[in-house]
């Protein structure tokens, strides 16, 4: 027996080794001392040794496992590696079954029994994989690809928008609609632009839009009357995935309005800052007629988001904006600065406060400021660097009468506290509404 089939064979009892150390000793144990490369060199060779078609599907399945950006279950890569790139509607004869597959591997790929999805035959060979990035070409081009390919076939673009989840006879929908950016964001090939504007075309009347923002949000959100996402544009969904810079020429971005709001109220410009995606933020802020303030719903500015996110470059270039307001508040009366302080983004609360025109006294609905958020979620760091500033004051209460030394008493955060009890304008015996001090 082949040693590549001893490896597979074997690879429970390597899995069940408590260390990463006992588990590769084991492999190397099963070789016969041969090197764990080695034997994966010579298993990639007896594959692409197979006969044509048997050759390309063991490599291609091998690929789409090792660079996905989540576990695929076994419909969702047979559906994959049957998607005919140039071809324009799904054809289910390409479509080879889990067997074929595990077949053509050699034994490198399985089906884990516990979560039903398909994996390398182990973490080891995984590693050899990415040591080694000439095996496969371009992996995330041609997954990019295959999913856009996908995405446009005829018999996808006929689907309802409205649907909540994608039919049983199209199980790579989802991966295709929630994950092409990301793979595009690290490669994409020149075949794979037009697939990607003609998929952002009226992109609010496709259902791989309403399948990506049920993901973005963690809770059911509404999207319209009639459940379809009107309003979030092709802009708005380059942006969220990240990939207006690499798929979208000035010449073409004028097709959308820049400003459009989706129906929460965010712009393209909001979802590129949440998100964190630098060059689309750089890319959209260099399109003349951009509004970079624009509040969604909630009062949420794309300053607001960066800062929420600790997206400090992003940050930086809203504020280089003559007609970004730093200090804006939300519905609930929190700002960037509260919200930076609140996460611990601490190289955005530095560059907030070298603004003149932030407030880092600022009170929201509730009576907290920035400070009062640092404290309440431990973060002391924030709470130092806040105090070091003579103008920010340590004792505002809040609508209860209650200061963050109080609260920093009652959560138990002693190491804010000591740093609130340093400074000669807080009152250690500061009661509030009800007549409790710190110390009771």
């Amino acid at each position: 027996m082949h040693r590549f089939l001893l490896v597979s064979l074997s690879i429970e009892a390597i899995l069940a080794e408590p260390t990463i150390h006992r588990r590769k000793e084991r492999l190397r144990q099963m070789s016969n001392g041969q090197d764990v490369g080695d034997v994966y060199s010579a298993t990639f060779e007896r594959i692409k040794g197979q006969e044509k078609a048997r050759s390309r599907l063991g490599m291609e399945a091998i690929m789409w496992i090792a660079y996905s950006e989540r576990p695929l279950q076994p419909n969702e890569l047979c559906q994959a590696l049957g998607v005919e790139v140039g071809s324009e509607d799904l054809n289910r004869d390409n479509e080879p079954n889990i067997r074929t597959i595990l077949r053509c591997g050699l034994g490198l790929v399985t089906v884990d029994s516990s979560s039903s999805t398909v994996r390398l035959v182990h973490f080891t060979l995984q590693e050899y994989i990415l040591a080694n990035p000439t095996l496969f070409r371009g992996p995330h081009s041609i997954i990019v690809e295959a999913c856009l390919t996908y995405l446009n076939f005829a018999c996808i673009r006929d689907l309802s928008p409205t649907l909540s989840s994608p039919p049983l006879t199209t199980p790579f929908l989802e991966y295709a609609s929630c994950h092409w950016g990301a793979h595009a964001r690290r490669e994409i090939s020149e075949g794979a632009i037009p697939l990607a504007l003609k998929l952002l075309d009226r992109f609010d009347m496709h259902i791989s839009c309403k399948l990506l923002l049920l993901k973005e949000y963690s809770s059911p959100q509404p999207f319209a009357t009639d459940g379809c996402p009107i309003g979030f544009t092709g802009l708005h969904g380059g942006a969220l995935l990240g990939v207006l810079e690499p798929i979208v020429p000035s010449f073409d971005i004028q097709n959308w309005d820049l400003n459009a709001t989706d129906v929460h109220g965010g712009t393209a410009l909001s979802w590129a800052a949440k998100r964190g995606h630098d060059m689309d933020v750089k890319f959209l802020l260099g399109q003349g007629g951009l509004h970079p303030d624009i509040a969604d719903n909630e009062g949420y500015t794309p300053l607001t988001w960066a800062s929420l996110g600790g997206h400090c470059e992003i940050v930086k270039m809203l504020l280089e904006q003559k007609n970004v307001n730093p200090d804006t508040a939300d519905h609930s009366g929190q700002t960037p600065l509260s919200y930076a302080a609140e996460v611990g983004a601490k190289e955005v609360v530095e560059v907030l406060l070298q603004r003149s025109d932030v407030n880092p006294n600022t009170i929201d609905k509730d009576g907290h400021t920035p400070l009062s958020w640092a404290m309440f979620e431990g973060q002391e760091e924030i709470v130092e660097i806040l105090l070091e500033r003579n103008y920010v004051n340590p004792e505002v209460p809040d609508n209860n009468g209650r200061t963050p030394l109080s609260h920093a008493a009652e959560i138990g955060f002693q190491v804010i506290a000591e740093m609130l009890l340093e400074k000669n304008n807080v009152n250690p015996d500061a009661p509030d509404k009800s007549g409790r001090t710190p110390l009771s």
